[in-house]
């Protein structure tokens, strides 16, 4: 037996000592019943508390605590699995691109930090349970982060260092009578940590669950399903691999699932080490995400005596993904992958990840039209693949390998492509192609995997071409992908498609019309950081339009945040550098269309699920056409329900019959009429599901489209309520009053604007309205230098002045406001100026009528040298107290220029705090578009109405300018007032990427011409 030698672990060559040969993770039982209760005395769990004494590196390590006879019953206890960072040893640390180590400790591929590299020296002290005595004893760690050594008794058993796959050992010559003493140490960083370099949270430890197991005398080591479907795909052949550690009798049987008193086909047999074995069926019901057909097939492994050894339950799909004409196809249709890319990640517990947990995950995913996940950038737990076969979820599944930070200096122009691990380095060779064979060897048999990916943004090179070139040895019948071909293209073949990230939807098409030779993906799009994902409809319209772009993986699926309490002992989510954490990349994990805390989402989902929908609807006054993007379903397996509402108000509701085949498209004539009358009205036509499935209920909505239609001029929400009305005007000295019925207005000379609006003898205003062009910074924003380039209108907006010496610059006396009367209403006209170079000025016009309402109209007539500005509108304070709003608009969730199709017209309501979306760093939130009008009330229904044509709205306890002060929610000061911005427009939030693409030229303000914009309020 060897030794441990800590040298070898700085060794890229180094990666396993004695461990076992991956294989696929079926599970076996001892008998059928044993089966059918889940209850599997082949295995024993050592997940729970074990001893743990923690060291800042392999030299502070107690030297020979895995000896046999010293005692380490009086360490601390720490729970496995877990992050050693999340139970009170070391801190987590979040970087993207960079190395953790980096400006730390200066070392180069070869070699590891000595100084700070954490060792957590764990002991576990078991007794082989009685059902394991008989047999050889083995013991699986399904995830290690990053390196494991492990001594049991005090031999040294063996070592592995790949922290995603399980790293397996055969302990039965170690073990004695009594009790056994179990030893390891886990190295947050090893020779692989160079290849993982995952834009995640650093964290080291036993993370997944460890347990021992036995096998029979007779046992399936290993099963290799293939489901071999002929042209037509009515008939099939299962065909199966075994390996076998003895011999004996199989007895194979195949059910249907739900379906267990019939056999779909059967096989009888010796079987030995290797054995193959086919069953054909005939008329397979196909798995796809959308008809996820699983059959169960049972295979009963006899030995020689004729006793039962074990019995194996393997689910089976049935589905044949190929390239066909440079187009990727499952059972022969296009495929279009509606995807994200999800980290395994919990607020709570790092990337242990419950069961409740990715469940919740998995299901938010079907309910809003996710079909597909990428693996980012790593096996996931096993229980991943085994859910999304059930739910019927594609996945592309990535190997554990990111060397970003190693290629980024290339890539900048500081070093040399040499430098690239792995590169054509040799030495790196045999690690990266054994994760390759771990990942495939695990996960062969899931159906839900049609794509392995050899791993992320690690360059090119040969290295990863033979990664490529042995997935194809080993899995001819699924596609191999790589995104890094597109920076080194010195081994374009290492991809079966062409995977790109980031790119515009523009540059794709112009990249398939230079080159159709591979299908195109998006591995990354989209980046949904913050408030984000403006545009995503057009990535979704070009894969309607273009056959060889078949979608993409949105980047990505949660935000990457710790909970954990501010110094007042309020939970916050934290990110990159709350925790001391240097380097750091701050708040860059947070990507997610569902938020980290709760994992509920966020406001971009809407957008998400309405874009990814299978089935297109569009509504004329009398007919609705339906286009159905389903590969295999056909529109009538959904309710189609149409609903009539008048300005919010549901009219009427009618069911539809509505039958389009896959791929088609059909006209159908409603079953409801609009009314004569005058208003304005939404036809909604929803698809629903008619009957409960695993993951939503009877009635959940999959799909919509609506149509809005007017009949007759002036709605009431798009003018003043009335205008014929007494009015009396007072003319101060210092103000201008005006009264009328049941409210009055104060109009200051002094101050520059409305200082007052009383309605009901109750005064309605905290602040004056002024002129605003400015939203708190998104993080696209910021990434994309807004504030550098647009930043004068901050200043704009806070700064501005109605006096008539705003600069230098002298400026000829003026009336200022410039105060009408005229038949029924009071005009004042305020002029203000603003520091901008050049000068810039704008005017705020208020027409009061008899009634209360006030008509409010600014203008600007641009200075080309300025150019756009975030935001065109007016802004206002309002006592706390108005804490509920009602909207007539898009919603139900926040809604952008860019980002509104996944709305519908309604009449909404919440309280003003719901609209401060959780995003991790406080930004630009809220806003409603199409706005007809909104109610901003306390809890009497007392307040202010304003109303619109088609206006930004929103309302908020913040202003943009504190927002942008805080860098965490629990930064905000306490809430004292309701902001409201009412706009003519905002620029919309962009999101192709967040370190650069700005907003699409047509969701920017245009200054091309004099800027109007009139809203209205009144008291109520």
């Amino acid at each position: 037996m060897s030794d441990f030698d800590y040298k070898k672990v700085k060794d890229p060559e180094y990666f396993q000592e004695n461990r076992l040969p991956a294989h696929s993770d079926h599970v076996f039982y001892p008998d059928m019943e044993a089966l059918k209760r889940k209850e599997n005395s082949f295995r024993y769990s050592l997940n729970g508390l074990w001893k743990f004494a923690y060291a800042r590196n392999y030299h502070s390590v107690i030297k020979g605590f895995w000896s046999a006879d010293y005692d380490c019953r009086s360490w601390e206890d720490i729970r496995v699995p877990a992050h050693i960072q999340l139970e009170g040893y070391d801190i987590p640390q979040y970087v993207n691109v960079q190395y953790p180590w980096d400006g730390r400790e200066q070392i180069e591929p070869g070699q590891i930090p000595e100084e700070f590299n954490p060792a957590a020296c764990y002991v576990k002290y078991f007794r082989v349970p009685e059902s394991m005595k008989e047999g050889p004893v083995y013991i699986s760690f399904q995830g290690v982060e990053s390196a494991l050594a492990l001594w049991c008794n005090g031999s040294f058993v063996g070592y592995g260092a790949d922290s995603f796959t399980p790293s397996e050992f055969d302990l039965t010559p170690f073990l004695q009578e009594g009790e056994n003493k179990l030893a390891a140490v886990v190295f947050k960083w090893c020779a692989g940590s160079w290849c993982e370099d995952q834009d995640f949270f650093r964290f080291s430890g036993i993370f997944r669950d460890v347990y021992l197991y036995t096998v029979p005398g007779v046992h399936i080591r290993d099963l290799k399903v293939r489901t071999l479907l002929n042209d037509s795909f009515d008939r099939a052949v299962l065909a199966l691999d075994l390996e076998l550690t003895g011999k004996g009798r199989i007895d194979a049987l195949l059910y249907h699932e739900g379906e267990e008193g019939q056999s779909a086909g059967e096989w009888k047999g010796e079987a030995d080490d290797k054995t193959h074995i086919e069953i054909p069926v005939e008329h397979p019901a196909l798995w796809s995400a959308e008809e996820p057909n699983l059959y169960q097939l049972v295979l009963q492994v006899t030995a020689p005596e004729g006793e039962l050894a074990e019995v194996v339950a393997q689910p089976v799909g049935f589905r044949r993904f190929e390239i066909v004409d440079s187009i990727m196809r499952l059972n022969g249709k296009r495929i279009v992958f509606k995807g994200v890319n999800r980290h395994e990640f919990s607020s709570l517990t790092g990337r242990v990840v419950s069961h409740e947990e990715l469940w919740q995950d998995l299901v938010t995913m079907k309910q809003n039209n996710i079909n597909a996940v990428r693996t980012c950038h790593y096996p996931n737990d096993s229980k991943l693949y085994e859910l999304c076969d059930r739910l019927g979820i594609y996945v592309l599944d990535e190997c554990n390998l990111e060397s970003h930070g190693s290629w980024d200096p290339v890539a900048r122009k500081i070093a040399d492509i040499d430098s690239v691990v792995p590169g054509n380095k040799p030495e790196w060779n045999a690690m990266v192609l054994d994760r390759a064979n771990s990942l495939y060897q695990r996960d062969k048999n899931h159906p839900c995997v049609l794509i392995w990916s050899c791993g992320n943004e690690s360059y090119g090179g040969k290295n990863i071409y033979d990664m490529a070139q042995l997935f194809r040895e080993k899995d001819p019948e699924r596609v191999v992908h790589y995104e890094g071909i597109f920076n080194d293209r010195r081994y374009p073949d290492t991809s079966d498609v062409e995977s790109q990230m980031y790119t515009s939807a523009q540059k794709i098409e112009e990249w398939l019309k230079r080159d159709r030779s591979k299908p195109f993906i998006c591995c990354e799009y989209a980046h949904a950081m913050g408030n984000s994902c403006g545009a995503l409809h057009k990535y979704t319209d070009l894969t309607d339009r273009e056959p060889l772009y078949q979608g993409g993986f949105i980047w990505d699926y949660i935000d990457q945040s710790l909970t954990r309490k501010d110094r007042y002992g309020n939970e916050f989510q934290a990110y990159g550098g709350d925790f001391g954490d240097r380097p750091t990349d701050f708040n860059f994990s947070g990507n997610g269309i569902v938020y980290g805390g709760d994992r509920k989402p966020s406001p971009k989902m809407q957008e998400v699920k309405y874009d990814y929908q299978n089935i297109g609807v569009t509504v004329t006054e009398d007919a609705v056409t339906v286009c159905n993007k389903n590969l295999f379903m056909n529109t009538d397996a959904f309710a189609c329900v149409v609903f009539v509402e008048k300005e919010g108000r549901l009219l009427s509701q009618a069911d539809l019959n509505v039958s389009v085949e896959p791929g088609g498209t059909a006209r159908f004539g409603l079953p409801v009429s609009l009314p004569e009358e005058a208003g304005e009205y939404t036809v909604t036509v929803s698809f629903r599901l008619k009957e409960d499935t695993l993951w939503a209920r009877a009635g959940h909505e999959v799909a919509f489209g609506q149509g809005v239609f007017a009949r007759g001029e002036g709605l009431i929400c798009d003018r003043p309520i009335a205008v014929k009305r007494p009015l009396e005007v007072v003319y101060g000295k210092l103000n201008l009053g005006v009264k009328g019925e049941g409210f009055s207005a104060l109009f200051s000379y002094n101050f520059g604007g409305l200082v007052s609006y009383r309605y009901g003898g109750r005064e309605l205003l905290k602040s004056i309205p002024k002129p605003n062009f400015w939203r708190a910074p998104i993080d696209n924003d910021c990434g994309n230098d807004m504030m550098n380039r647009k930043g004068q209108w901050k200043l704009a907006s806070m700064y501005l002045t109605f006096h008539s010496q705003a600069d230098d610059v002298i400026r000829p006396q003026e009336v200022n406001p410039v105060v009408k009367e005229e038949d029924g209403c009071v005009e004042v006209d305020y002029h203000y100026y603003m520091p901008t170079k050049p000068a810039s000025d704008c005017r705020l016009r208020y027409r009061v009528y008899g009634d209360g309402t006030i008509q409010v109209t600014l203008s600007y007539d641009p200075v080309k040298e300025l150019g756009d500005m975030p935001e065109f509108g007016v802004m206002l304070k309002m006592d706390a107290d108005y804490d509920r709003l009602e909207w007539y608009g898009n919603g139900p969730e926040e809604t952008y220029w860019d980002r509104k199709r996944g709305a519908k017209l309604g009449l909404y309501r919440n309280r003003v705090s719901d609209n401060l979306a959780c995003y991790m760093v406080p930004q630009e939130c809220g806003c409603k578009t199409d706005v007809r009008y909104a109610k901003v009330t306390d809890a009497k229904g007392r307040g202010l109405l304003f109303a619109g044509d088609k206006i930004h709205f929103s309302a908020l306890p913040y202003t943009p300018h504190e927002m942008e002060n805080a860098m965490h929610p629990y930064e905000l000061p306490q809430v004292h007032y309701t902001v409201i911005r009412a706009d003519l427009a905002q620029m919309g939030v962009g999101g192709d990427d967040s370190w650069g693409a700005r907003t699409h030229e047509e969701y920017l303000l245009d200054v091309s011409k004099k800027m109007e914009f009139t809203f209205y309020m009144k008291g109520i």
